[in-house]
C-alpha cells in the first residue's frame, strides 16, 4: 500500500476487518475524552480538535482519491480519515460551551455519547446528509461525514445540557 492510501486509512485503521469507520473515529474521541478528563484548558482541547479536523479534511481530499482509484469504488471502506475529521468536528466546540469543568465520569460519558451519535449518523446517513455523498472524489467522502459531525455536535450539546446538567 502506498503512503497516500496509508494516510487515507488513518495509518491502517481502515484496513481492520470489522467496522473500519468506527476504528477511524476512535482517536479523536479518545483524545477528547482524555483532554477533558485530564482537565486540559478548554482552548487547548479546541486547538487539538481543530488540528485533527483540519488535518483529516486535507488528508481526505488529497489522499482518498488514491484509494478510490486502487479499489475502483466511490467510497472505499478503507478510507476512514473522513470519520477521523468528522469525529473531531463533533467535539470541536464542546469546551467552549461547557460552563464548568467536567468530572472524569462526565467526560467519558460525553466522549462515548459523541462517538456513538456520530457513528449512528454516519452509518444511517439520514437526508440531507446522504445527498452530500454525490460530490466528486474525496469531497463526497468527506462532506457527508462533516454533516454528520455537525449534527452529532448538536446532539452532544443537547445531551450535555440534559444528561450532564451543564
Amino acid at each position: 500500500m502506498d503512503w497516500k492510501r496509508w494516510i487515507a486509512t488513518c495509518f491502517g485503521l481502515g484496513r481492520l476487518p470489522v467496522a473500519p469507520g468506527s476504528w477511524g473515529s476512535l482517536p479523536p474521541a479518545i483524545a477528547f475524552g482524555l483532554l477533558m478528563w485530564g482537565g486540559a484548558p478548554g482552548w487547548a482541547t479546541v486547538v487539538v480538535m481543530a488540528v485533527l479536523l483540519i488535518a483529516g479534511c486535507v488528508a481526505c481530499v488529497l489522499f482518498a482519491p488514491a484509494s478510490i482509484q486502487a479499489k475502483r469504488q466511490d467510497d472505499p471502506a478503507e478510507v476512514v480519515i473522513d470519520e477521523f475529521a468528522a469525529q473531531a468536528l463533533t467535539f470541536l466546540v464542546v469546551p467552549l460551551v461547557v460552563p464548568r469543568g467536567l468530572s472524569g465520569w462526565e467526560s467519558v460519558v460525553l466522549a462515548g455519547f459523541g462517538f456513538l451519535a456520530f457513528r449512528v449518523l454516519d452509518i444511517v446517513k439520514p437526508w440531507p446528509i446522504s445527498k452530500l455523498e454525490r460530490l466528486p472524489a474525496g469531497w463526497g467522502i468527506l462532506a457527508d461525514d462533516l454533516a454528520a459531525g455537525i449534527v452529532s455536535a448538536v446532539l452532544v450539546y443537547v445531551a450535555m445540557r440534559l444528561l450532564v446538567g451543564v
